[in-house]
């Protein structure tokens, strides 16, 4: 196996095997770019290394076969003493991840060296300032340093110089600074900082295979569902130099606005800088089109140069770059991250061009962006307090709680407190706490800086570069003039303008959620052209899927609410709803029941105002399926708490004022009291065990049918009998629903159609599906009850006290109540789906736990065949764009 592959080798396509960064640095290469030789060890390499903890034999030969032909092509050998070849490692997985090793710049420095370098560039200080950042970088990254011991170091050495800037340190200083820190390395590490090379970039290599399974980097491939198997490249890139004086420095482009999608020149540049000193946001960068000003030359190959890479790539293109003495060279270049609204008006700006068809649009955005857009924003109306503004480097309104260090960010959001992460800027080492926050906000840094890049890809909101505001992370406080934020002050963001206000501003609907609910029409003249985007993306999504959208609603108003955001039906009304508040009451007493009068009495007063609902239900959604659950909840959730009921009758009885129906009550409770009630009298078993309960939802199904047919409307009602285990509970209750339905017809004299299906929901309902489906004519999938039973978790006890430590030992990717577990509830679905259609092969398909507006299970359940997916309303928007993407052949590129 080759281990090893120069630039000229790879190509884009080689993403698994060269990294991200590794196979579009060969792609430029290929384009005949500008890009510093160099060569990529490939993940096969580091996967080795993490299964063996030692590197593949062939490596180191192949490693100094590389670097001797990098060597005759610099002509200059690693680390040589009058005038080194120098070279940067760096890893590159196949997705971009913030939480993977740090960029080691300046490799092959030495004491030797370090003045050959100072001759070559005929600038004492440039090479003293490269050593203290090679052992800066390697000490903190490769031998694991406290990184504040060296900026604390820096911070003296500025202190003592009287400048604010590391570039007012002259070559004396660095030359002190870089004596400092060899002893800080010696200290810390218990070695001398190595004066070979070799070792130098050998332990370098090593240090990036180790950084894979970094708590940083597992925390993210959580986060961001990515495998943990892949394996990071590494990077081997001859040097350039951006600090190498004014006519030097070092930047970050973007092919368009990553936080709009606008097309122009979006970037920021840092003369006299190396790369780190960008994304780092150590001193604040001037926009990319100042470098017209600054290298016009430079500048105009640049926006050529990103012409070239948009059109090869067709997508906007993220871009690194350095300028060493006028001299261009591109060091990175990706398909850049980007908010939710840029990734919709970017794909369609790319059809308009021509780049790329609507098929492959749709793949460019996805239904968690989609989500992103129907948040909230922050209301402009209202009276609000500025405190400052900074760069609006990722959209969306954002509250929280001020705090000022990771640790607070984790442990306050873990107490059910929002927080907004404060820090002057961001490292990797903050990556958990951004996670935590609902907000980020930076006094330093730009577009590109860390807490910019990182935010934008988890979809959070982020402002940077607020140079008003003074942040104290010792003292943790922010200080803007005379107005003091202390840590625990709510304070909020606006990720869309950069302003960042004391206090809590109030919010208003998205116009995203104005278009769904019908408010704002997508081909008005003065339609926001965010809208349009999203129309057009999901106009075409809507043609293409397979998968029809329904919703999980129980009354008129959540229906209407779901049609106008797309419903074709409803999947699953839960009539358990429908028996609270005043009708508690009128439950108790059908409990209560003694005799068979009583029994019918009571479900006489529950039947018109049954009725009534279904009636309203069908009319809200004429046309369209309507799936009504029968009654499916444990008895003890209509019947008062076991211990309250017992303090007020033995207070009753201490006061001699005994109440006989609070007596029969408490009876009652004692006798239907249950240890699990998830798994007790509930469903089929409450309707087999209650004579009557389950007719009389019929008879106000059929009744309400019948009424709105009277009245020219067309329900298309279906009756789903809940928790069903054998084929036998099911026929019992279709038999007696077949009845009383054809009472109905008979004494109304309309023609009925009505199904009846059930829900599955136990493992042995799914297990023995191709019985069940004799006498049901469609199946739902209750995959949160299914989830529940095949896992043995009851989820309202196991999310709050076990999952956090299942997931951060990574037994879950992710919870199995969010995204549906393929290899178990998943393979039993599968499964039921073949048996069932076996049976009864137009037997109707769909699935009514919330994983239907989910976009992973929404694939999912693409692929096992389902006819229809519901959920909540406000998720049908999101499954409606999934069921597209699954159904579109197109494959797109992968946007995380």
């Amino acid at each position: 196996m080759k281990f090893v592959y120069d630039f000229t080798e790879g190509n884009k396509d080689l993403k698994d095997l060269l990294g991200g960064k590794g196979a579009n640095l060969a792609e430029m290469t290929n384009l005949g770019l500008p890009v510093p030789p160099g060569f990529t060890i490939t993940t096969e390499a580091c996967k080795t290394y993490l299964d063996s903890g030692e590197e593949p034999t062939e490596l180191r030969d192949e490693v100094s076969a590389h670097l001797d032909a990098l060597e005759q092509k610099m002509g200059k050998k690693l680390g040589q003493a009058d005038d080194p070849l120098l070279v940067s490692v760096r890893s590159g997985a196949k997705f971009s991840m913030p939480g993977m090793m740090d960029t080691v710049l300046n490799i092959g420095l030495s004491d030797k060296s370090v003045t050959g370098l100072a001759k070559q560039s005929g600038d004492d200080r440039f090479a003293w300032d490269s050593y203290r950042r090679l052992i800066q970088m390697f000490g903190k990254t490769v031998l694991g340093v406290d990184g504040d011991l060296f900026e604390e170091a820096l911070e003296k050495a500025k202190e003592a110089k009287k400048v604010t800037v590391d570039t007012d340190l002259e070559a004396a200083d660095l030359k002190k600074l870089v004596t400092k820190f060899k002893k800080i390395v010696k200290t810390e590490a218990g070695r001398d900082f190595p004066q070979d090379p070799r070792e130098q970039m050998d332990l370098a290599i090593r240090s990036v295979f180790e950084s894979w399974n970094t708590d940083r980097a597992k925390l993210y491939r959580r986060q961001e569902r990515i495998p943990g198997d892949l394996g990071t490249a590494v990077n081997i890139c001859s040097m350039v130099f951006g600090n190498l004086g004014p006519d030097s420095g070092t930047g970050v482009a973007f092919t368009r606005d990553p936080a709009s999608g606008h097309q122009g020149v979006y970037g920021d540049y840092l003369q006299n800088a190396q790369g780190e000193d960008v994304v780092a946001g150590i001193r604040n960068t001037v926009p990319l089109a100042d470098l017209e000003q600054i290298d016009k030359k430079s500048y105009d190959q640049l926006m050529q140069i990103m012409e070239t890479l948009e059109t090869h790539y067709k997508d906007l293109c993220d871009i690194e770059f350095t300028i060493e003495r006028g001299q261009l060279w591109m060091l990175q270049t990706r398909v850049g991250k980007r908010t939710a609204g840029a990734a919709f008006r970017i794909a369609t700006q790319l059809v308009d061009q021509g780049l790329i068809d609507e098929a492959e649009a749709l793949q460019r955005v996805n239904g968690a962006q989609l989500a992103q857009l129907m948040f909230p924003r922050f209301d402009e109306s209202a009276k609000v307090e500025q405190l400052g503004r900074g760069i609006a480097a990722s959209p969306g309104a954002a509250v929280g709680k001020a705090v000022f260090d990771s640790y607070t960010a984790i442990k306050w959001s873990r107490s059910g407190e929002k927080v907004i992460l404060i820090r002057r800027e961001t490292n990797p080492d903050d990556l958990d706490g951004m996670i935590a926050a609902e907000g980020i906000l930076t006094s330093r840094g730009g577009k590109t800086s860390h807490a910019a890049v990182v935010a934008r890809g988890m979809g959070k909101t982020c402002v940077c570069g607020a140079e008003d505001l003074e942040v104290d992370t010792k003292r943790r406080r922010m200080t803007v003039g005379s107005t003091v934020v202390e840590e625990g002050d709510v304070v909020s963001i606006d990720g869309s303008t950069g302003k960042v206000y004391l206090g809590e501003v109030p919010v208003v609907p998205s116009p995203v959620v104005e278009y769904f609910e019908g408010r704002m029409h997508a081909g008005a003249d003065d339609a926001d052209e965010l809208v349009a985007a999203v129309h057009r993306i999901m106009a075409y999504a809507d043609r293409v899927r397979r998968l029809r959208v329904r919703a999980n609603a129980d009354n008129a108003e959540d229906a209407l609410r779901a049609r106008r955001f797309g419903a074709q039906g409803i999947g699953l009304c839960r009539t358990e709803h429908m028996f609270l508040g005043e009708r508690r009451e009128m439950v108790e007493r059908l409990i209560l029941a003694d005799a068979d009068d009583e029994r019918e009495d009571a479900l006489k007063q529950l039947l018109p105002l049954q009725k009534r609902d279904f009636v309203e239900l069908f009319e809200a959604m004429d046309g369209l399926p309507v799936t009504v659950r029968l009654l499916d909840p444990p008895l003890h959730e209509f019947l008062p708490d076991i211990t309250e009921l017992s303090v007020r009758v033995a207070l009753a009885e201490s006061r001699k004022d005994a109440n006989e129906n609070d007596l029969r009550l408490l009876q009652a409770v004692h006798r239907l009291h249950e240890q699990n009630p998830m798994l007790g009298l509930r469903g089929v078993r409450l309707g087999l065990v209650i004579p009557g309960l389950f007719t009389m939802q019929v008879r106000a199904i059929a009744e309400a049918a019948a009424e709105r047919k009277n009245a020219k409307g067309d329900p298309r009602a279906e009756i789903m009998i809940p928790l069903v285990g054998t084929v036998q509970e099911l026929e019992i209750v279709r038999e007696e629903a077949e009845q009383v339905i054809a009472e109905v017809i008979e004494s109304t004299g309309v023609d009925l159609k009505l199904a009846l299906g059930t829900m599955i929901e136990l493992p042995r309902a799914a297990l023995t599906a191709d019985q069940i489906a004799e006498a049901a004519e469609f199946f739902s999938f209750g995959t949160n009850d299914l989830t529940q039973t095949v896992w043995g978790f009851s989820r309202d006890d196991v999310e709050a006290s076990f999952f956090t430590a299942y997931l951060e030992k990574g037994i879950f990717g992710v919870s199995p109540f969010e995204t549906i577990d393929k290899d178990g509830v998943g393979k039993l679905v599968k499964d039921a789906v073949k048996a069932g259609r076996a049976t009864r092969p137009d037997l109707k398909l769909g699935v009514c736990g919330e994983h239907g507006g989910d976009p992973e299970s929404v694939h999912f359940f693409h692929e096992v065949g389902l006819d229809y997916v519901s959920c909540s309303p406000f998720r049908i928007p999101v499954a409606r764009l999934e069921a597209g993407r699954a159904a579109s052949h197109s494959v797109g590129s992968d946007h995380r």
